[in-house]
């Protein structure tokens, strides 16, 4: 395992802003969206709408990506990502969502989830994972990858091939009629061979004209989630292993969350709709 030290908070930028001509979500400069009563089962009009965000969000993660190097600031991918969306029509979907600050969340080594961009630089043998949502035609596409920093150490390498493979295996796990416990049950027999840890606390969610409808997605095995997944279902699955505790700490932030032992996490994430033999991917480039 890398012997780098363990992260502090930067410097955050200024707000960026957003075209005036881009619609928001309702959920802009107010405290909390508003909750949402609308079915999981969504219109073929909505899922089209939803394949049009999944691609810019996709395509924005990419854009930023390529700028990945040591030396490079996550606040800098920020910028890449916020400009690839309001580029192309969309707003960025994190942005002001609760009062986070940035356009999309970049979560290092031993950060979990929601590590917010700013002067923190890259270095050789970091991983770094980009979590990007786009706004567009009155529905959200949320997709998130985590990468390589140069030269990064084997076991580190490792957790993130695999931790993309449990997604992978989850998405095949996807058929209706089964219940979403299915998904959960996939990711920790597979992280279980490993010894990773499987976060409990963050969780996929129901998306579509919300950010988060309300429905969860488990990436453990949870006798709760016995949802019956349906035809025309859109969700994400998102699992996030760990090579040591599952449990976390948040910064005084209060959106970034890190490992307590502060060993290393990886997450992958994309955008489903539940098809009639299995799932869609909705965020592809």
């Amino acid at each position: 395992m890398s012997g780098q030290s363990t992260l502090v908070p930067g410097e955050i930028s200024p707000t960026r802003t957003v075209p005036g001509n881009i619609r928001r979500p309702e959920y802009v400069g107010r405290p909390a969206p508003t909750p949402y009563t609308g079915p999981e089962r969504q219109s073929p009009e909505t899922i089209e709408a939803m394949r049009a965000a999944g691609r810019i969000a996709a395509r924005a993660m990419a854009a930023a990506a390529e700028a990945i190097a040591p030396g490079v600031t996550t606040d800098e991918l920020d910028r890449i990502a916020h400009a690839y969306m309001v580029d192309h029509g969309a707003y960025p979907s994190t942005l002001g969502y609760r009062g986070f600050p940035k356009s999309l969340c970049t979560s290092v080594n031993e950060v979990i989830c929601h590590g917010i961009p700013d002067s923190t630089v890259l270095r050789d043998g970091d991983i770094i994972n980009l979590d990007v949502t786009a706004y567009i035609g009155g529905v959200h596409g949320d997709t998130n990858a985590t990468y390589l920093v140069g030269d990064v150490d084997e076991e580190s390498r490792l957790l993130v091939e695999r931790t993309r493979e449990s997604l992978n295996r989850a998405i095949k796990a996807v058929r209706p009629g089964r219940q979403i416990n299915v998904i959960g049950r996939v990711i920790e027999s597979y992280a279980k061979r490993f010894g990773y840890g499987v976060v409990r606390d963050f969780t996929g969610h129901g998306i579509n004209t919300s950010f988060h409808s309300g429905l969860i997605i488990p990436h453990y095995d949870s006798p709760n989630a016995t949802t019956v997944i349906e035809p025309g279902m859109t969700f994400t699955i998102e699992p996030m292993l760990t090579l040591g505790t599952h449990t976390y700490d948040m910064w005084d932030d209060g959106w970034t969350v890190v490992t307590k032992d502060r060993r290393r996490t990886a997450q992958f994430e994309h955008t489903l709709v539940v098809t009639d033999s299995g799932a869609e991917i909705l965020t592809l480039p």
